[in-house]
């Protein structure tokens, strides 16, 4: 696993890129389009790292999320250093893996529960990890090219970080249990239906349209925008902190599973995989 402790980012190293302007807006783009933008720990220590200068940055008075390339996010990046945790034995690897998780968690908590509004603009492949990150954003704008799944199942694993409870709570659990369970893929037109994004638009015009939306909130009264998202949140998430604690023992347990280890190798050989069970 990555350095927790430390509050930099080194040269070369950069999965998330901040940019601040005079429009009140703060840019966070996921800037590893050769990866796909695949995730990583790295990925989510730098994201929380930058979600904290942001919550305190006066000046800042909406977030766009955004990435470079032709995907928002392809998932995890599995060949990134760090990706799995080793331990003396399953017991004490399934304890750490809950505790990892439950750390991204918490940074992605930094992220969603900013005091500004959040607004993703998704193209492109939209899977796993990157479909939940988008779940974090107060608004998501997607554009037509967009694919969002849940692929984890189809690897021996549990959804990591409570995207299947947020597509619960935007489109109902037999939605959240449809797109979890069976680890389909939906274009944007299907995910605006279910509510899971707000405007689909052409590819072409997805950065305008999303910055546009973002300046619009940030030229509101910000006493008034944070008040609105803290309640509606407050309403919406109501009973989520114990189900993620949930989650994150579920995911616990799969990732150090002989499932999860068959999954991974059967997609690698590009063969179905054989689930026991174990």
């Amino acid at each position: 696993m990555i350095d927790t402790v430390t509050t930099e980012i080194a040269e070369g190293e950069e999965r998330i890129r901040l940019e601040t302007g005079e429009d009140g807006l703060a840019v966070l783009t996921l800037c590893r389009p050769d990866k796909l933008n695949g995730w990583s720990w790295e990925s989510t220590r730098q994201l929380g790292l930058l979600a904290d200068r942001i919550r305190f940055d006066p000046s800042v008075r909406a977030v766009l999320l955004r990435a470079e390339g032709r995907a928002f996010c392809a998932g995890i990046d599995v060949t990134a250093p760090g990706g799995a945790i080793t331990g003396g034995s399953a017991a004490g690897r399934t304890r750490d893996y809950y505790e990892g998780i439950r750390w991204v968690h918490e940074r992605f908590a930094v992220l969603a529960r900013l005091p500004q509004p959040v607004v993703a603009a998704v193209q492109g492949y939209c899977l796993g990890f990157g479909f939940e990150l988008a779940l974090m954003a107060d608004i998501r704008v997607a554009a037509e090219d967009a694919v969002f799944a849940l692929p984890e199942a189809q690897l021996g694993v549990a959804v990591d970080a409570g995207g299947d409870l947020r597509i619960a709570r935007e489109a109902g659990a037999g939605w959240a249990k449809y797109l979890a369970l069976t680890g389909r893929r939906i274009d944007a037109a299907t995910a605006q239906r279910l509510n899971l994004v707000q405007p689909v638009v052409p590819g072409a015009e997805l950065d305008a349209a999303a910055r546009g939306l973002a300046a619009e909130i940030a030229a509101n009264a910000p006493l008034a925008v944070q008040g609105i998202k803290r309640a509606v949140d407050a309403y919406a998430d109501a009973a989520l902190p114990a189900a993620l604690d949930r989650v994150a023992m579920t995911a616990a347990l799969t990732l150090t599973s002989d499932d999860c280890r068959e999954g991974y190798a059967a997609k690698a050989a590009r063969r179905p995989p054989h689930f026991t069970g174990g």
